[in-house]
C-alpha cells in the first residue's frame, strides 16, 4: 500500500516506467458532448458516412491482418489538411471501414490531444482510429537549425518513431504528410510489395540533382560520401511512404537515422530538415513504387511562389509540399489552379457574418461539385 503523501509521486513515475518513451496513447470514444476548448476549433462539417463496398472481409479488431493501417501527424496549423485528407481516402476507398488511422500529436500544441481526439471523431463518427502523444523531448536535442523554420518542428520527425509509437502486431503502415488528398484507392497502395527485403516503398525521382541535398562539406568527405558507395541513390519524398514496421524494428532504423542527426549537430553535413537522414539511410535501397502515388511540388516554388503544374502522367495522390498550402491560398482569394482540387475535400467552415451583423457559420461553398473532381480524377488514372 502506497502511502496518500507519497502516491502523488510515485504513482507518475511509475505511468512513466510502464508506457513506452515516445508516445502515450489516446483511444477515441464517441462523445455527444463538445468542451469549451473543443468549440473554439469546432468548425468542420460532419463528413459523409463511408460504407464498404461488396467483397470487403469484416473486420472485428485493431490487429486485423485486412486492416490499411495509415499514420499522419495532427495538429493545429495543419489540422485544416489533415481532415481533407482523410475525408479523400475515405471517399475513394473501396473498403473505408478496414481503415485504421494512427494520429501523431504534439505534446505542446495549442490544441490538446484530447481536444484533437474529439475533433476527429465529431467530424468523422465512425473512423477508426488512435491518437498518440509525441513526446518531444524524445528528438528535440537531435534536431539541427535548417534553412526553413518550419522544417525545424519536432512533430516532423514523428515519422522515425513509428516502429516504437504503434503497437508490435502492426507490420505495415503507410505514412502520409497532411498536406496531400488521395484520388484512388489507398488499398492499391496497401498492396504494393516490398521486394528484397527493402524496408520502404516510395515513389523515386532520380533526375533529380541528388548532390544538392546534402552540403560541399559532406561530399568533401572521403568517409561521409562513401556511405553511398554501393548504392545508386535517388531523390525520394518522405510524405508518402510504405513502411515495413517488422524490417524497420529489426534492424533499429530509427536508431540509424538519429545517428546521422547527432552526426548533423557536430559537423554540418546538410539543410533540409527531417529528408537527409532519410536520405542517407534509404536512397539506393527504396522500393519505386508509381509516380503517381505522389504527385508532390504542388506548394510552389519555395522561393518565388510559383504556382506548379501536375507531372507527366497518371495522378493517385496529390501533394501540396513546400511553402504553400491550398487551404491558405483560398482564403486569400489568390489560388493555384491546382488547389482546387483540394477544395472540394474540405470540410471547414468559414465564419461569415451575414447582413443583420450577426455572427454566424457556414459550410465553405465549393466551386464545382466532388462527383466533378471524382470524374476528373479517373480521366487523370
Amino acid at each position: 500500500m502506497i502511502p496518500l503523501r507519497l502516491s502523488a509521486v510515485v504513482l507518475p513515475l511509475i505511468v512513466c516506467i510502464l508506457l513506452p518513451p515516445f508516445t502515450l496513447g489516446i483511444r477515441s470514444f464517441p462523445t455527444a458532448t463538445a468542451t469549451a476548448a473543443l468549440h473554439g476549433l469546432l468548425r468542420f462539417s460532419e463528413a459523409p458516412e463511408y460504407r464498404n463496398g461488396a467483397g470487403c472481409p469484416a473486420v472485428a479488431t485493431s490487429d486485423e491482418p485486412s486492416l490499411v493501417h495509415i499514420a499522419m501527424t495532427l495538429d493545429s496549423g495543419y489540422l485544416r489538411g489533415s481532415i481533407a485528407a482523410v475525408h479523400s481516402v475515405l471517399r475513394h476507398s473501396s473498403c473505408p471501414e478496414n481503415i485504421f488511422f494512427h494520429f501523431i500529436a504534439a505534446e505542446f500544441d495549442s490544441a490538446s490531444p484530447r481536444v484533437l481526439t474529439r475533433l476527429v471523431r465529431s467530424t468523422f463518427p465512425s473512423l477508426n482510429f488512435k491518437v498518440y502523444i509525441f513526446r518531444e523531448d524524445t528528438v528535440i536535442n537531435l534536431i539541427s537549425s535548417s534553412i526553413r523554420q518550419a522544417l525545424e518542428n519536432p512533430l516532423n520527425y514523428a515519422r522515425n518513431y513509428l516502429g516504437d509509437m504503434l503497437d508490435s502486431s502492426i507490420s505495415r503502415v503507410i505514412y502520409l504528410d497532411s498536406d496531400i488528398v488521395v484520388v484512388d484507392d489507398i488499398h492499391k497502395l496497401w498492396n504494393v510489395t516490398l521486394t528484397d527485403n527493402r524496408v520502404i516503398g516510395a515513389p523515386e525521382y532520380c533526375h533529380a540533382n541528388f548532390t544538392k541535398y546534402f552540403t560541399d562539406e559532406f561530399w568533401l568527405d572521403p568517409l561521409l560520401s562513401r556511405v553511398f558507395g554501393h548504392r545508386s541513390p535517388c531523390y525520394f519524398n518522405t510524405g508518402v511512404m510504405v513502411m515495413d514496421l517488422v524490417r524497420w524494428r529489426e534492424g533499429n532504423y530509427r536508431k540509424r537515422i538519429e545517428n546521422w542527426m547527432e552526426l548533423q549537430r557536430k559537423k554540418r553535413i546538410y539543410e533540409l530538415g527531417s529528408l537527409p537522414p532519410f536520405l542517407l539511410v534509404f536512397a539506393g535501397n527504396v522500393e519505386a513504387i508509381d509516380h503517381r502515388w505522389n504527385q508532390h511540388g504542388l506548394g510552389g516554388d519555395n522561393a518565388n511562389g510559383v504556382c506548379r503544374s501536375l507531372h507527366p502522367g497518371p495522378v493517385s495522390l496529390l501533394h501540396w509540399s513546400g511553402k504553400g498550402k491550398p487551404w491558405v491560398r483560398l482564403d486569400e482569394k489568390k489560388p493555384c489552379p491546382l488547389d482546387r482540387l483540394w477544395e472540394p475535400y474540405d470540410l471547414f467552415k468559414q465564419q461569415v457574418v451575414n447582413g443583420g451583423g450577426r455572427g454566424g457559420s457556414e459550410q465553405q461553398p465549393w466551386s464545382f461539385s466532388s462527383s466533378i473532381l471524382v470524374g476528373y480524377s479517373h480521366d487523370l488514372l
